[in-house]
């Protein structure tokens, strides 16, 4: 990377690709002559070097990759791919998106949000380590620069989009959510199917003597067999029933359990219906094939439908959260998974019962009705749960020595009160993020790594530095530690940025408890001998 009139940013590791590309050149050139050697495509020297071929030209595209900034804008492309373009003044702001790995790994890249609404995100910079990270922030910080210098951002903010902001997208969620939704759709449709083959074959008599060839695909005709050899599969491999000179069919696939009943030279019975071998009975052993009934297809088809609830329910909660920042984090969707699994508790069992409906008899609907009532009364609760709540603080401005738009907070009862918060930043009250939770009470303010009781390891906070600068709801900044109900202050520590994380009520009496700890050591310095009250430390909390 060049910081200075331009950036350039290319591969960190190019050697390990380079090696990749000379492999897949070798690769090439081996198909190439062994195909004139032999003139045959179905070759397996061929295919393995036009496969590292392939390969290698995806490590060229990688190689050769290389995103640049100058006074103009934003350029990006490779030798395979075309260079393209982004003017400063097409470009709003620039961004930064958290991708997440298999295996839960975190990537971080550059979006670059347009003036049109549109997003693209640059093929590098991206760090997927901590080692990486300072490149990253550096390549980051040369990109705003340049943007400031000879574009017009929107914001100096960073937005940071994660995949719990509003920010990210539904496309996926909605996806499969139609998806389960054609599944269960589907299911439904072979309900009444499955139910009337089931029905069929229970009801099913023996064929009458002279019946008409036409007519014994409804009737059951049995036959007798011998039993060749059995094949028992393992794991998921089907399992065989051979049967001596291939009468009357050459074989049969059964269970395993069915394939380990029988031995080789048994003499069985088979039953036919509608074409097919339905039952082999020999005197130690039976094996009847299983038709699947209307009710287990009927419960498949209500558990894809409630499956499909839960993406809906996340494109729901992102359809009430379009007016918030892009970085903003939305409320969590699981209150309505909690709706869908009181809902299984009683549909499930009510679809495989009654499969085509509930029937006339008031018992069923008396049960239908109640489990509506009650999954409607959960939804209206997950409803209000999954609200967006401002926080009061940023509404209204706070005001000097009391505990401002945070609201009338109690006073602190006798004793330590231990509550779950936590500083983002590392501090000297809080080195290397060790705090857990903020201890109030007996003491002043303090910050400490476990729950109580006791104030073991506690690092006291300095209230006196500290002043509220507002309280927001999280951001995608703040990572992904901070649970959605939580609000973050804004705080300013001697010149310094710092956030506190906490549940609403929580953080109010926190910051209630810190403006009253700031306020009496302004009192106490104030009242030193030889020293002016004017001339005192000040406790700026709530300014």
């Amino acid at each position: 990377m060049t910081v200075g009139q331009e950036v350039s940013v290319r591969s960190p590791r190019r050697r390990p690709l380079w090696v990749c590309v000379g492999v897949g050149a070798a690769g090439a050139v081996l198909a190439a002559g062994r195909l004139v050697y032999s003139g045959a495509f179905a070759d397996w020297w061929v295919g393995g070097g036009l496969l590292a071929a392939l390969v290698g030209v995806a490590f060229l595209h990688g190689v050769t990759l290389e995103v640049g900034a100058d006074a103009y804008g934003v350029r990006y492309g490779s030798l395979l791919r075309r260079h393209r373009s982004m003017p400063w003044d097409d470009i709003a702001d620039l961004r930064v998106h958290i991708q997440y790995g298999r295996h839960g790994e975190e990537y971080f890249r550059v979006g670059v949000l347009l003036r049109d609404g549109r997003t693209r995100r640059l093929p590098l910079p991206v760090s997927g380590s901590r080692d990486d990270r300072p490149d990253f922030d550096a390549t980051l910080d040369a990109l705003r620069a340049l943007h400031r210098r000879h574009g017009n951002p929107e914001s100096d903010h960073l937005a940071v989009i994660s995949r719990r902001t509003a920010g990210r997208g539904a496309a996926g969620p909605l996806f499969l959510c139609l998806l389960l939704l054609a599944g269960a759709g589907l299911a439904a449709w072979f309900v009444p199917v499955t139910g009337a083959a089931k029905e069929a074959w229970d009801s099913a008599v023996p064929c009458a003597a002279g019946a008409a060839s036409a007519e014994r695909g409804a009737c059951l005709t049995t036959r007798p067999a011998v039993i060749a050899r059995t094949e028992v599969g393992r794991a998921k491999q089907p399992s065989r029933l051979y049967f001596t000179d291939g009468r009357p069919v050459d074989r049969l696939t059964v269970s395993r359990e069915g394939a380990q009943g029988f031995r080789a030279g048994d003499r069985v019975e088979l039953t036919l219906w509608r074409g097919q071998v339905r039952v082999v009975a020999a005197e130690h052993h039976v094996w009847r094939e299983h038709f699947t009934s209307a009710g287990s297809v009927a419960v498949l088809a209500a558990g894809l439908a409630l499956a499909a609830g839960y993406p809906g329910a996340r494109v729901l909660v992102h359809r009430r959260g379009r007016r918030l920042p892009d970085d903003e984090v939305l409320p969590s969707a699981l209150p309505f998974a909690g709706v869908l699994v009181v809902t299984a508790l009683w549909l499930l069992p009510f679809c495989y019962v009654h499969p085509m409906g509930p029937p006339a008899s008031p018992g069923p609907l008396a049960w239908a009705a109640a489990g509506s009532l009650i999954t409607l009364g959960l939804l209206v609760l997950a409803w209000r749960a999954t609200r967006i709540r401002p926080p009061r603080a940023a509404t209204k401005a706070p005001s000097t020595g009391t505990a401002g738009a945070t609201g009338a907070v109690p006073r602190e009862a006798a004793g330590d009160v231990f509550l779950t918060a936590r500083f983002l930043e590392s501090t000297d009250y809080n080195p290397n993020h060790f705090g857990t939770h903020v201890v109030l009470g007996d003491g002043p303010p303090a910050v400490v790594p476990h729950p109580g009781p006791g104030r073991f390891a506690a690092r006291p906070v300095p209230a006196h530095r500290l002043t509220v600068k507002g309280v927001r709801r999280p951001r995608g900044g703040d990572g992904d530690g901070v649970p959605r109900g939580w609000h973050v202050a804004e705080l300013d520590d001697a010149g310094e940025p710092v956030r506190l994380a906490a549940a609403p009520a929580d953080l109010t009496r926190i910051l209630h408890a810190l403006g009253a700890a700031g306020a009496a050591t302004d009192t106490g310095a104030a009242g030193l001998p030889g020293l002016p009250p004017e001339r005192g430390p000040r406790s700026p909390l709530f300014d």
